[in-house]
């Protein structure tokens, strides 16, 4: 067998895609779905590095080979524990390392990656080295973005269970990607309330291009939102081109939306809810700020979310209205309440007509 290259990973399916760049490196982002081989720690890195700049490279080879050495067998172990649990082995089975496709990245396709895939090969396994390494991932990641996806984007006022339906649509053989499930946050001032920690910028986009990647043949839903996500941002161009695809909006009466709200919310530590209230005291006003807070700590869920419900609203029909969407672009869906099986199967009906 001998290691080959190729330019996309999604062009073949692997058992096993390895990162072998620093830890430091690829806790910042990464290809997702993939593990990391540290061909190098940090500190090894720094110093195989400062070999290369200060002295020359055959120096920096030799250092980084004093490194790599010790850790061949262990690399071999750890790989071969990664694909058991991916793909458990009976007692009585022999592991036969040709059976496993694996792909190898490290920053540009060089040196740690054309190592670790040299031991793996020598091994057995069918080895792939991703040309250009992370650094032209990345660049395939920032150009899906410039793409005109086919996108049905559903909206609707907060509390309209916009991410529930998207679930039930899913269930229904749509394709769907969750902004807010990607960014660990729910868009509100509340969104990171017992959520994950959100994802880094570039960690959020790799993941992002991913769901996008998978679902490129067809069809995809997704949720209206406005181009920041909590901490991360949306990449302006996808946000500008949603801006411009058929829009979904579910038309749901303002009472049944709280309900929601405070079913979905109101259950939260109030001490946070209040430090969220805080937040956008900017924008919702000194009197409503303290009328919501002080709801809130009576025991006032009710009355404090409807504060806020309204706030939401208007920032929310001001954002359709800049949005200027012709009515070749809207389809209103009049909705008796948040029920989210009901919802999705109105849209499909919509869809389907």
């Amino acid at each position: 067998m001998s290691v080959k290259r190729i330019n996309d990973h999604f062009e073949l399916t692997f058992d096993l895609i390895i990162d072998v760049r620093s830890p430091g490196e690829y806790n910042h982002a990464h290809i997702p779905g993939a593990k990391n081989l540290p061909l190098f720690s940090d500190e090894e890195r720094a110093v195989v590095g400062t070999l290369y700049k200060q002295k020359s490279k055959e120096d920096a080879i030799k250092a980084g080979l004093g490194f790599y050495g010790p850790k061949m067998q262990d690399m071999i172990s750890t790989v071969e524990s990664w694909l058991n649990e991916k793909k458990p082995i009976d007692a009585a089975e022999k592991f036969i390392p040709g059976r496993y496709t694996l792909l190898v990245h490290c920053w540009r396709g060089g040196m740690r990656s054309g190592g670790v895939a040299w031991l793996l090969d020598l091994y057995g396994f069918d080895v792939y080295v991703l040309e250009g390494g992370y650094k032209a991932y990345r660049n395939r990641v920032l150009a899906c973005f410039e793409k005109p996806w086919p996108f049905f984007v559903l909206a609707g006022n907060t509390g309209a269970g916009k991410t529930k339906v998207l679930h039930e649509l899913e269930k229904r053989g749509e394709a769907v990607i969750d902004l807010e499930g990607i960014a660990h946050h729910k868009g509100s001032a509340f969104g990171n309330i017992g959520m994950p920690e959100q994802p880094g910028q570039e960690m959020f986009e790799n993941l992002l291009a991913n769901e996008l990647y998978i679902r490129r043949n067809q069809p995809i839903w997704i949720e209206d939102e406005s181009i920041r996500i909590g901490h991360v941002n949306l990449p302006k161009s996808l946000w500008v081109w949603m801006g411009k695809c058929h829009h979904f909006m579910l038309d749901i009466p303002f009472e049944k939306r709280l309900e929601y709200t405070v079913a979905e919310y109101g259950k939260l530590p109030v001490e946070k809810m209040v430090n969220a209230i805080i937040r956008i005291k900017k924008r919702l006003g000194g009197l409503e700020t303290k009328n919501a807070i002080n709801a809130l700590i009576e025991g006032q869920v009710h009355e404090s979310f409807a504060i806020l419900l309204k706030y939401y609203d208007k920032w929310y029909d001001k954002a359709v209205v800049e949005k200027s969407l012709s009515h070749d672009l809207l389809t209103v869906v009049p909705c008796e309440d948040t029920d989210p099986k009901r919802n999705a199967e109105s849209l499909l009906s919509i869809i389907q007509k």
